[in-house]
C-alpha cells in the first residue's frame, strides 16, 4: 500500500511539472510580425526576387523521394517492402553518402551566372540525418558511421554557406523541426502510425521535453556556428501551437491522434536570433509572428497577395535527385519566375544535387539560359514591387524602385511576338519611343482614352531573337 501510494505521489508531481511548464499563449505571436528591425529586412528581401533551393541528403544515393519513403503513411509506396525491415535499411543509408564531386564553389558559381541572389539549404529533412557537424547525435555527414566523415571538410553546411556567402548570397537553412530519427520523437516503443509523434505528449512530458531541448541545441548551431544567418526555414508543419490548428489540411497532417507538438516557437525564435536580431524565420504554414513571409508550394498564386511571400518550386517533378527527371523547360521556368515576381513574389527554385554532389546536367543548362536572360531583362526583376494590372494577356507589368514600369511580354512557340498590344494600366504612361532592352530597337506606346497600345514594327520583329520573355521600359 505504501508503495502504491508513492507511486501515485510521484505521478501526480509529474503531472503537476508539467502543467506548470506549459507556456503561457500570447495574442502577440498568433499576430504578423510588427518590429521595424524585421519588417524592413523582410522588405530587403522582397528586392532579390530570386533564390537557389537544395534538397540533398542520404536520400540521394537512393534516388527517393526525400525522407518520406520511411513515413506510414498510405499515400507512400515502398513497393511492397515491409515496413521496419525497409525503415532499419533506410537508417542504414548513412553507411553510403559519400559524395566525392561535391563542390559547393561550383553550386554558388552556377547559382550566381543563373541571376539567383539568396539561397535556402536543407541541414536536416525530417529523416534526421544532419548534413552538418552537429554534436546533438552521431546521425550526421560528420558522424563516425558515414564515409564522408573522413573528408577534412566534412561539415557540408560549412561549405555551402562559406561558398554562396562569399559571392554575395543571402544565406538561408532549412532545418525540419520534426526528427524521425530521434527516439523522443519517434520511440521505438510503440509504433509510427504516422509522420507525428507517436506518443501521448500528455502521459510523457519529460520525452516531449528532451526532443524539445535536443531541437533548441541544433537550432542553436546551425544559427550561430556559420556566421550570422539570413533566413531560418523552418518545415515540419504538423509541429504547431493549438492555435494555428484552424484548417482541415492542417488538421489532416495531424494524422489518427490529432496531437498537438507545440514546440515553444518564441523560445525557438530567441535561441536563433541571439546576437543576430533582424534574422528572417519562416515557421511555413503555422502563420503568425514567426511565419515572416509564407511558401506556397509548386504553385504560383492567381493574384498578388497581401504578405510577403515566396514560391518555392522544383525544377524537375522531385525535390530530391531523380534520374532522368522530368525537368521544366527555360522557357516555363522564365515565365514562372516572371509570374511570380509581376505579383509581389520571390521564386525559390530547387535542384537535386546527385549522390556524388554533382548539380545535373539537365539543370546546369536550364540555369545558365535563365541567367542569359537575367543579365539582359535582370532590371525588370530585381528590386521591383507589382503594379496593377500585373497581368494582362501575355503581358507582365513591374515597376522599379526608380518608378520605371516594365511590360514583360512572355513569348513561346505558341505566342510568338506581335506587332501590336493593348491594355489599360493604373497610373499615366508617358506615350511616344520605348526601350526593347537587349537591343538597340524601339516599341512605341500610344493612347487613346483609357487604353494604350503598344506596337513594334514588322520589320524589328524579324530582327528580335528573344524567343522567352521580352522587357520594354514603359
Amino acid at each position: 500500500m505504501k508503495k502504491l501510494f508513492t507511486i501515485i505521489v510521484l505521478f501526480f508531481i509529474v503531472l503537476v511539472s508539467f502543467a506548470q511548464s506549459k507556456r503561457t499563449i500570447t495574442k502577440a505571436e498568433q499576430q504578423p510580425e510588427t518590429s521595424p528591425l524585421i519588417v524592413n529586412r523582410i522588405n530587403e528581401w522582397q528586392d532579390l526576387k530570386f533564390g537557389f533551393f537544395a534538397h540533398w541528403g542520404i536520400y540521394a544515393t537512393q534516388q527517393l523521394v526525400e525522407s518520406w519513403s520511411i513515413c506510414n503513411e498510405e499515400w507512400i509506396d515502398r513497393k511492397g517492402a515491409e515496413y521496419e525491415t525497409y525503415k532499419n535499411w533506410y537508417w542504414d543509408l548513412n553507411k553510403k553518402f559519400n559524395p566525392k564531386n561535391f563542390d559547393a564553389n561550383k553550386w554558388a558559381d552556377a547559382a550566381k551566372d543563373c541571376g539567383m541572389k539568396y539561397f535556402v539549404f536543407t541541414t536536416k529533412h525530417h529523416d534526421g540525418f544532419c548534413m552538418y557537424d552537429t554534436k546533438q547525435t552521431d546521425y550526421s555527414v560528420a558522424g563516425k558511421d558515414c564515409p564522408y566523415s573522413l573528408n577534412k571538410n566534412n561539415d557540408i553546411v560549412k561549405q555551402v554557406v562559406d561558398a554562396f556567402r562569399s559571392r554575395g548570397f543571402w544565406t538561408g537553412l532549412y532545418f525540419s523541426k520534426a526528427d524521425w530519427h530521434n527516439q523522443d520523437y519517434w520511440s521505438p516503443l510503440w509504433a509510427t502510425p504516422d509522420r507525428n509523434v507517436n506518443y501521448n505528449i500528455d502521459k510523457h512530458p519529460e520525452k516531449w521535453q528532451r526532443f524539445c531541448d535536443f531541437t533548441y541545441k541544433q537550432i542553436q548551431e546551425i544559427t550561430h556556428n556559420y556566421g550570422d544567418i539570413d533566413i531560418l526555414w523552418l518545415d515540419g508543419g504538423w509541429i504547431r501551437p493549438e492555435w494555428s490548428i484552424t484548417d482541415e489540411e492542417v488538421k489532416s497532417w495531424l494524422g489518427a491522434y490529432k496531437r498537438v507538438q507545440d514546440i515553444n516557437m518564441p523560445y525557438l525564435a530567441k535561441i536563433a536570433r541571439q546576437g543576430n536580431e533582424d534574422m528572417i524565420i519562416v515557421d511555413r504554414s503555422v502563420g503568425g509572428k514567426y511565419e515572416n513571409y509564407r511558401t506556397p508550394e509548386q504553385t504560383v498564386p492567381d493574384e498578388p497577395l497581401d504578405y510577403p511571400w515566396e514560391t518555392c518550386m522544383t525544377m524537375g517533378d522531385s525535390w530530391s535527385y531523380v534520374k532522368n527527371d522530368n525537368y521544366k523547360s527555360t522557357n516555363q521556368l522564365i515565365h514562372i519566375l516572371v509570374d511570380v515576381v509581376c505579383k509581389g513574389g520571390n521564386f525559390l527554385l530547387n535542384v537535386g544535387p546527385d549522390e556524388n554532389g554533382n548539380l545535373p546536367e539537365e539543370a546546369l543548362k536550364r540555369m545558365k539560359e535563365i541567367g542569359a536572360w537575367m543579365k539582359i531583362n535582370g532590371s525588370a526583376i530585381y528590386s521591383t514591387r507589382p503594379i496593377a494590372p500585373y497581368k494582362s494577356n501575355n503581358m507582365c507589368f513591374t515597376e522599379g524602385k526608380d518608378g520605371k514600369v516594365y511590360a514583360i511580354i512572355l513569348l513561346s512557340q505558341e505566342t510568338q511576338l506581335q506587332s501590336s498590344y493593348s491594355f489599360t494600366f493604373s497610373k499615366t504612361l508617358k506615350t511616344g519611343s520605348k526601350q526593347i532592352l537587349g537591343t538597340k530597337l524601339k516599341a512605341k506606346i500610344s493612347r487613346k482614352e483609357s487604353e494604350y497600345t503598344l506596337t513594334i514594327k514588322p520589320s524589328d520583329i524579324k530582327k528580335i531573337k528573344e524567343h522567352d520573355a521580352l522587357v520594354i521600359v514603359l
